[in-house]
């Protein structure tokens, strides 16, 4: 009796997997399709010129964030103070460091501490001090004030904002020279727009010059090697087809523009939550809808932010841990949404989306071992079938993986040796079948050892950035 129980429970079990996966294979190959299509459409556009003419520019303030950087901080102003734009500025927020990065700024760019009073629109703690410097390219604010989390200094960012548009990025991440202008470029065509998504890509091993890539490799370290095939696939896939609808809810707090009067009027980041990106998106698609408002939140895919990925494994779980939690929260203090007709597509398909396969799924596959474990043990496993099963996933997940690096790598005009290439092959096949149960794992425990902390930065080993100001 007890056997046909288990072996009842297994068949469900084993059935429920099949669709399970069947559904994520179905989406998977479609965003991969749309996204390899829309790059390629991209990257003609481009040849033919049939993009905006020049001469159009959004005022944009970008708001750099930063605790304890001082290893990147200069490096990436200085990348930022080098891009082919007319009008914008840079807004430094320390977040009360314990290090030197104010300093080295100061130092740097000859900054000058000014009496410049800030209106805090946004719930934020008070400056301590604010520089700024007029002998840079572009003009460039230092404002330094007690340690409050990354979404209360980006709410002080806005608040020292001059222009209506704001781009938030990370301080160890840099930008490529033409990336503003793209990002922009879906504002200019839709005044309905409120946030846009740049593409965000790991810098380990890429050289970079005067704003653009002159030399490209993959990483020599593994991890970051599996990582930069984990990006092209996450951001060649789902964000690229979400767009097509309305229906992104996630823009990287790495690369992400924003129209500063939506973001007020929708209350700011929130400092309680460690996914402070996520949450004003998914905010912003309430509050637009609330208020019946023409809205739009788009994905540019050729506005490419660098930034660095981990390089410990140590450092890679944090971040992903963080990332799990701020995902929770999201979905969580905004589950009113899904399958909200209100909301559209947004509910019933991009909401839909992260709680199956993405909240849910590292339960789902660690449940998945362990039922594969029990088979095993009480001898209902079919070994050559589960074999076979684990290696279609494997060789299936492995060409979406290598579909979406390939492309990214051809329309955007970089080279990799045949050693790249084969070591990315071999790689993505390690990143599906080892990194991903890992990670997994790493992110069924998050919420846990979550419970109860608050939304402080996220420390990981910085290296300095391999970016050249050419004379």
């Amino acid at each position: 009796m007890i056997r046909e129980l288990i072996q009842t429970f297994l068949s469900a079990v084993g059935v429920f997997y099949v669709l399970y996966m069947m559904g994520y294979a179905s989406f998977l190959f479609l965003s991969v399709t749309v996204g390899s299509a829309t790059l390629y459409g991209s990257k003609r556009r481009n040849h033919l010129k049939n993009e905006l003419e020049g001469g159009h520019y959004v005022p944009v303030t970008i708001v750099v964030p930063a605790h304890n950087e001082s290893v990147t901080i200069e490096s990436s102003v200085r990348s930022l103070a080098m891009l082919d734009y007319q009008s914008y500025e840079i807004v430094v927020v320390d977040d009360g460091s314990s290090d030197d990065t104010s300093q080295i700024l100061v130092d740097a760019f000859q900054m000058v501490r000014v009496d410049r009073p800030i209106w805090r629109r946004l719930r934020c703690q008070p400056a301590e001090a604010v520089y700024e410097t007029w002998n840079s390219r572009v003009p460039i604010t230092l404002i330094r004030k007690r340690n409050g989390g990354k979404a209360d200094a980006l709410n002080m960012g806005i608040n020292a904002s001059r222009y209506p548009y704001f781009l938030c990025m990370d301080a160890d991440s840099v930008l490529q020279r033409d990336s503003l202008e793209k990002i922009v470029r879906p504002v200019l065509e839709d005044d309905r727009v409120v946030a846009v998504g740049g593409s965000v890509r790991p810098c380990n091993g890429a050289e970079i010059r005067d704003g653009a890539v002159v030399n490209y490799r993959m990483p020599r370290k593994l991890l970051p090697c599996m990582q930069v095939l984990e990006y092209d696939r996450s951001f060649l896939a789902a964000r690229i087809l979400f767009d097509q609808f309305n229906g992104s809810i996630i823009i990287s707090g790495a690369f992400g523009l924003f129209k500063k009067s939506a973001v007020i009027d929708a209350g700011g980041y929130d400092a309680t939550t460690v996914g402070e990106d996520m949450e004003l998106v998914m905010r912003l698609h309430v509050f637009c809808r609330e208020h019946s408002i023409p809205y739009r939140v788009r994905y540019a895919t050729d506005a490419i932010c660098w930034t660095q990925a981990p390089e410990k494994l140590g450092d890679l779980c944090k971040q992903r841990r963080r990332w799990h939690i701020g995902l929770y929260q999201s979905m969580t203090r905004h589950r009113n949404i899904l399958f909200d007709l209100k909301y559209g597509m947004v509910g019933f398909i991009s909401c839909l989306y992260f709680l199956l396969y993405e909240l849910f799924s590292p339960y789902i596959e660690v449940f998945g071992v362990l039922v594969t474990a029990l088979s095993w043990a009480v001898d209902f496993l079919n070994v050559p079938f589960m074999l076979l099963y684990m290696g279609v996933y494997v060789l299936y997940s492995s060409i979406l993986s290598l579909t979406a690096f390939f492309a990214r790598i051809h329309t955007v005009d970089l080279k990799l040796s045949l050693g790249d290439v084969c070591k990315a092959i071999g790689l993505c096949v390690v990143e599906v079948s080892c990194l991903r149960f890992i990670l997994a794992w790493v992110r069924v425990t998050a919420l846990g050892r979550g419970r109860g902390k608050k939304a402080v930065w996220g420390q990981i080993e910085r290296k300095r950035i391999n970016f050249d100001q050419g004379s």
